[in-house]
């Protein structure tokens, strides 16, 4: 067992409600656990309100390594902060953050770029523990380590994440729309302003539909794009994609080994910029040859399973004149590019609001997950306390 006491602050262990993960693809269990006091540089956040992303289901189901269990699953979210640990100067209790994936430190070159949100200092990574001291913040009452997920657990009504995991924002913005920021709409309207840089009038392919391919589509939008092609294995999705601003559908499930050459023929040449949103390798050579020649980039959103390989020929990659570019949290730095966000969702520039299918209190969250893996939610927001 840990030690959950924090001499140096005076602060005690919480004890609260925790949507516990004990077993891959079991239910999950809502049980007491107990949360230790913030370390130095760290901050105890009471969370809101919090939303299901598709890579929850992902490590849900993990069986084997960065599977880790018991876990507490949840990325997604936004909460006030409970209280800080030594040496936090950037929040104070009750101010209202949002908690993410991606450090932003403030300190190291990349961090200190506008060319980069990969942060040296604390790097990404699905350790089970915390970003700064590897260790859990959480125990059950037995005394049991629980493991964290992305430095984030939000599954729970207290967690602890460190400062550089935490954004301030305005208290004033609607929590269920807000958290979305947190992962999967930063996500895909990063990869369109932030990574790709898509220019108005430009033409943009979007290898699936699901919610970061919509959010792509809505930041394609944003930007200006005159065409905007959604790419599914399902029609049904078309219509949804539409409130997205995505302009024409292609069914890759008819066409098969002839889905590039549709593409660009359709776009006379290739698109602009291809986004593959679902993590595929096969995937990404298919958008990397969709894409136009001399200035096409191809940007990678999709997480693919590991070791996975990419093959492209030497030949079109010299003689064609493209990119491929990866995209992590949409190529947004979280501490300056969240507020820019929220700034937008008030101006009603970036609309939010068509992202959560659904909304549930925390003692449903089994049901959020079974709305996801069913296709029948895009957003589905749990509250903590409602």
């Amino acid at each position: 067992m840990e030690n959950n006491s924090s001499p140096a602050t005076g602060l005690q262990p919480i004890r609260c409600r925790a949507a516990v993960c004990r077993k891959p693809g079991e239910p999950l269990v809502i049980e007491e656990i107990i949360v230790a006091p913030p370390m130095p540089r760290e901050v105890r956040i009471r969370i809101i309100c919090t939303s299901l992303c598709h890579s929850d289901l992902t490590f849900w189901k993990l069986k084997d390594p960065p599977g880790i269990f018991p876990r507490i699953l949840g990325h997604e979210a936004i909460g006030v902060v409970e209280s800080v640990g030594k040496d936090v100067h950037e929040v104070k209790e009750g101010d209202t953050v949002i908690p993410t994936f991606m450090a932003d430190c403030g300190e190291c070159k990349d961090c200190l770029s506008n060319k980069s949100n990969l942060c040296t200092k604390f790097p990404f990574s699905v350790s089970p523990g915390t970003p700064r001291y590897g260790t859990s913040r959480f125990t059950d009452l037995n005394g049991e380590v629980i493991h964290h997920l992305l430095f984030v657990s939000s599954f729970t009504e207290y967690t602890v994440v460190d400062i550089v995991n935490v954004t301030k924002v305005d208290p004033a913005i609607p929590p269920n729309r807000a958290c979305l920021l947190s992962c999967g709409v930063t996500t895909g309207v990063g990869a369109t302003w932030r990574t790709a840089n898509v220019e108005k009038g430009s033409t943009v392919a979007i290898f699936g539909l699901g919610s970061i391919g919509l959010a792509v589509a809505e930041g394609a939008r944003i930007c200006g794009a005159s065409r905007i092609i959604g790419i599914d294995v399902n029609p049904e999705k078309f219509e949804t994609a539409k409130k997205f601003g995505v302009t024409e559908f292609v069914n890759s499930r008819t066409l098969g080994d002839k889905l590039s050459q549709a593409v660009i023929e359709m776009t006379d040449g290739g698109a602009d910029y291809c986004f593959e949103c679902v993590g595929m390798a096969f995937l990404v050579e298919e958008a990397f040859k969709c894409c136009r020649q001399g200035w096409g980039k191809t940007i990678v959103l999709g997480v693919d399973k590991p070791g996975a390989v990419l093959n492209f020929r030497s030949y079109d990659v010299l003689h064609r004149g493209k990119t491929v570019m990866g995209s992590l949290f949409g190529g947004a730095s979280p501490k300056s590019d969240i507020p820019t966000l929220l700034k937008w969702y008030t101006d009603k520039k970036l609309e939010l609001d068509k992202f959560v299918t659904h909304e549930v209190g925390f003692e449903d969250i089994n049901e959020a997950f079974n709305l996801l893996i069913e296709g029948k939610s895009l957003r589905c927001v749990i509250w903590m306390n409602k």
